[in-house]
């Protein structure tokens, strides 16, 4: 286990290696695993990409994040023309489906409606992040996939087993309805976001519950 003052200076040279992050505008504190970045950034894409870098770091089990996003003049937008850019967007992008709607409330977009499958909800929020004028989002898309669920805990533990980033032997999977628990250890946050792909890639799946713990 690392210490508090390990952690944080492995996250702050994350954070510098990250090319799309000002790591200067950014503090970080480190407790039991857990990091607080805080500071200012001029885009709701560089506080993404910048928890996403901390996350990246091993021992690190949770994030807090107290950045905040604060606009350039140039960078200002309507609601209006935020909501026109997200959905040309969306139209042009053929992973998302057109049930896909787009609201829009002082520079936070809100995605509403309800896609087949995980990828097609992680994709429109990825084709929206990094626009200009954009606040924040707010993923509220559904997935009701047509496929059925019968197999999906063999699916999603085989799915485990081939995967190079985890170990399947110390994750457990349970299903019901449609919705898939996970249980057991990891040495990595990578490791647990992958697992969790993996179970989100299942056909059937509507909801996954990640309960994995990062040693």
């Amino acid at each position: 286990m690392k210490s508090d003052a390990q952690l944080k200076s492995d996250v702050e040279a994350e954070l510098r290696w990250e090319p799309s992050v000002h790591a200067e505008q950014i503090g970080v504190s480190a407790k039991n695993g857990v990091v607080e970045l805080d500071g200012q950034v001029g885009s709701y894409y560089e506080k993404w990409a910048a928890e996403r870098a901390a996350l990246r770091v091993a021992s690190v089990k949770a994030i807090a994040g107290e950045i905040k996003v604060e606009l350039s003049s140039s960078a200002e937008r309507t609601d209006e023309d935020i909501a026109r850019t997200a959905k040309n967007h969306l139209d042009w992008d053929y992973s998302v489906p057109d049930t896909v709607k787009v609201q829009v409330s002082n520079g936070w977009v809100t995605l509403k409606g309800a896609v087949e499958w995980q990828y097609q909800r992680e994709e429109a929020e990825r084709t929206v992040r990094p626009l200009v004028g954009v606040k924040g989002v707010f993923n509220e898309i559904t997935v009701t996939p047509k496929a059925s669920a019968s197999d999906v805990k063999v699916k999603i533990e085989n799915a485990l087993k081939r995967s190079a980033e985890t170990d399947a032997k110390h994750i457990k999977v349970e299903t019901s309805d449609g919705k898939v628990t996970l249980r057991g250890t990891v040495n990595s946050w990578a490791e647990r976001a992958e697992a969790e792909r993996a179970a989100w890639a299942a056909p059937g799946v509507t909801r996954v519950e990640d309960l994995i713990t990062v040693l």
